[in-house]
Parts: C-alpha cells; sequence; structure tokens
C-alpha cells in the first residue's frame, strides 16, 4: 500500500470504535453478537443469527444499517413466499418512445445493502435456495439475464430455536454458506435493568452516520491485507483438520461427531480473524482471534450423531475441546 492508501486505511479503522459506539446508543449489551455481525461485513460473509424473540435481532440490524447508512431491507420469511417475492419479476410496461409494451424487471427486496432474512427456516427449500443463490453469486439471473447486487451486500438471516414445528431447517450445504453462525443469549441481569429503563420512555437517540458504502469496500480490501503468520494458518488448518471423525486425532471427535468441517471452514476462520484485527485496530492476527472465532465459523459445520445428541453435547463442546487439544500460534 502507498502512502496515502496508508493514511486513508487508518482513519477508516479509527472511525470503527465510534461505529460501535453508536450501535450502543440503541442496543444494550449483546457486544460480542455486534462485533461478530461487523466482523461478517468486514469480512464480506453473511451470518446466521439464531436467538429467542425479544433480543432485538430485527433492531440490531437496522441500527447497524443506519450508522453506516446502506440501504437496509427486511424479508419476513413465510411459508407462502416465493422465490420472486425476494428477487423480484418481470412486468409489462409501456415503452414511450415506442407505444409498445416491454417486459422491465422489478427488483426485489434483495437488492439492497443489509438484507434482514428473518425466520428463514419458515419458508420452504425452493424460496430458501434462491436467496442462497444471491449470497453465493452475488447477482440474480432472471430471464437470462444477470443483475449485479449492490455492494457492499450483507445478508443476515435469523432463525427462532424453539418453535420447530411447520418449519424448513436449512441442509447443512446450505448452512455452510453462511460465513458465521451466531447465537444470541439471554442479556445480563443490569443490561436488561438498563433495557428496561431506556425503551419504556421518551427518548429516541439520534444516530450519526459513521462509515459510508465506499468505506465499508475499503475496509473489506484492507481486511484481506491484514498479516497473518504461516504458524497461525498451519494452526488453523490443523483446528479444521481435527473436527473430521476418519482423521482427527482426538477422541472426543470420534466419539460423538458424525462428520466434520470442510476446506470453507478454514478460509472463513481465517478471514474472520483477519477482520477481527481490523476491528480492533490491529493490522495482524493474534491467537485470541482464532480462539474466539472457531465458534461461530465451526459450530454450523460440525455434525454431531445421535449419541451425542441424546447425551445434550452440542458443537460448541467439540469446539472447546478441540482448542484445548490443538495448540494455535
Amino acid at each position: 500500500m502507498e502512502t496515502v492508501d496508508k493514511t486513508h486505511y487508518k482513519a477508516l479503522v479509527a472511525r470503527l470504535p465510534q461505529l460501535r459506539s453508536e450501535i450502543g446508543k440503541v442496543i444494550i449489551g449483546q457486544q460480542e453478537a455486534i462485533s461478530e455481525v461487523l466482523i461478517a461485513l468486514l469480512a464480506g460473509g453473511h451470518c446466521l443469527l439464531e436467538g429467542v424473540p425479544g433480543l432485538a435481532k430485527t433492531l440490531m440490524v437496522k441500527t447497524m444499517s443506519d450508522a453506516l447508512a446502506m440501504r437496509f431491507k427486511r424479508i419476513q420469511f413465510t411459508p407462502d413466499l416465493m422465490p420472486g417475492d425476494i428477487v423480484g419479476t418481470e412486468i409489462l410496461e409501456d415503452d414511450h418512445e415506442t407505444g409498445r409494451k416491454v417486459f422491465v424487471f422489478n427488483q426485489g427486496p434483495i437488492f439492497a445493502n443489509v438484507v434482514l432474512a428473518d425466520e428463514i427456516n419458515r419458508t420452504p427449500p425452493k424460496t430458501q435456495a434462491a436467496m442462497l443463490e444471491a449470497m453465493q453469486e452475488y447477482r440474480v439471473t432472471y430471464g437470462g439475464n444477470d443483475y449485479p447486487l449492490p455492494k457492499p451486500f450483507l445478508i443476515i438471516a435469523t432463525q427462532n430455536p424453539i418453535e420447530q414445528a411447520g418449519t424448513y431447517p436449512l441442509p447443512e450445504a446450505q448452512l455452510d454458506r453462511f460465513l458465521l453462525y451466531i447465537k444470541l443469549s439471554y442479556p445480563a441481569e443490569q443490561e436488561e435493568l438498563t433495557v428496561l429503563k431506556s425503551t419504556t420512555g421518551t427518548d429516541c437517540p439520534q444516530l450519526q452516520t459513521v462509515l459510508s458504502d465506499q468505506d465499508i469496500i475499503d475496509l473489506q480490501r484492507l481486511t484481506r491485507q491484514v498479516h497473518i503468520s504461516d504458524d497461525l494458518l498451519v494452526s488453523i488448518n490443523r483446528l479444521v483438520r481435527a473436527t473430521r471423525p476418519d482423521g482427527t486425532p482426538s477422541a472426543f471427535v470420534k466419539q460423538w461427531s458424525q462428520w466434520g468441517a470442510g476446506p470453507r471452514a478454514g478460509q472463513a476462520l481465517v478471514l474472520c480473524a483477519k477482520a477481527r484485527a481490523v476491528l480492533n485496530e490491529r493490522f495482524s492476527v493474534i491467537p485470541d482471534d482464532i480462539h474466539t472465532l472457531a465458534y461461530p465459523v465451526l459450530r454450523h459445520r460440525i455434525a454431531l450423531n445421535f449419541r451425542a445428541d441424546a447425551e445434550g453435547i452440542t458443537t460448541d463442546h467439540v469446539i472447546r475441546q478441540l482448542l484445548t487439544e490443538v495448540k494455535i500460534g
């Protein structure tokens, strides 16, 4: 990078704490989840957000997009939602120059910078696949024509872990397309008390725009330039390979896992570690980045066997055990 570029990038990184501060004006607590959503944005990936109703999932995403001046759209997934309701459809219009009728593509809500796919597991696989194709290709194909999606582009899908009746769980291959699987927990007692005080009055926090679309694109470019040592790359490779029952040295994994993470998990962990470094105003990855992000990166990429389900063993238990067995750094 040239000197001018370094100055520009350092100025952008210095504004990231202000971004978190602006989001904190509205969202009380959930700092880990906010950080992970921002990491997904900087890494150029998408995330799956899981939490019980009332944990401000929608508000968190809307607040982040407001602080970034990004175009926000929310799609409520229902059993009768069709692919055209997401990507768009062609409509018949009059051509004022020729007087003839022509088909014009009418863009759907997927054409936004931040798309909240609310309760994605409540819509049939055909509709899920339409959105997941857009996630992967960053464009929509309709009637033989390609329509590029705006940049930056982030999809945050939510699902409710409680109600599973009448839902369509995402297959493992489609789960793997999400960079991070973020779990929201209940707020701490003092945080919940603050929520009660701040949301039941007349105060309405005014958010300032911290970063533009181009600023985010520049930060995504910077994220890929963050340094990571060969030793840490080797550690990430060993960690991912250790999740696979066939070749793992871990007896714990062999006992509880059915299959492990693929190469995409390693790519995701490297990119997310770099993004966390940028978010924390560093330009080099450290072992703590990998330890912290191993959970949201790997938890949806490991399948447990029936015995694990019966014993209450979760993928987080497997990851925690692996982090004690695989030396990072």
